[in-house]
Formats: C-alpha cells, structure tokens, sequence
C-alpha cells in the first residue's frame, strides 16, 4: 500500500493525499510537480526511475488506511 508521503522530497511543500501535483518513482520518493518538471526533469534522483502522478486514495479508504505523517527531506546532491 502507498504510503502517500506529505511533503516532497526536494522542497519540502506540503502534498496532502489528495493533492493532484504529487509525482513518485516506483519506489514511492515523492516529489511536487514543480521541482519534478523542471528542476529533476521527470527523472528520480534516487533511482533515475520515471516519476508518475500519485495515485488518489478515496476517503473511505484513507479513513481506514490513513497517509504517512512523516516527512521525508533529502539533500539535493551538488
């Protein structure tokens, strides 16, 4: 299950799990659609895999399955 992260991993903006501008790898590093398009150019810098918008989880679902809380931030790589 997804854990539908709240932040992006370069900026640290808020994505709530609604949030039609989350964009993920296939290893759930989460990132917002800004710095996916223009500053990582549609490409993971963990993994170099292809980042797709995250899918939504209906409310009764994510009333039982809520989304992550933690926030992950990591260093953009010079």
């Amino acid at each position: 299950m997804l854990e539908l992260r709240p932040n992006c991993e370069y900026c640290d903006s808020d994505l709530p799990p609604e949030s039609t501008e989350a964009l993920i790898c296939s290893f759930e590093c989460t990132y917002c659609r800004t710095c996916a398009e223009s500053v990582l150019q549609g490409h993971c810098p963990n993994c170099s895999g292809e980042l797709m918008q995250r899918p939504r989880r209906p409310i009764d679902a994510l009333k039982r399955h809520p989304a992550s809380t933690k926030r992950v931030i990591k260093a953009p790589k010079t």
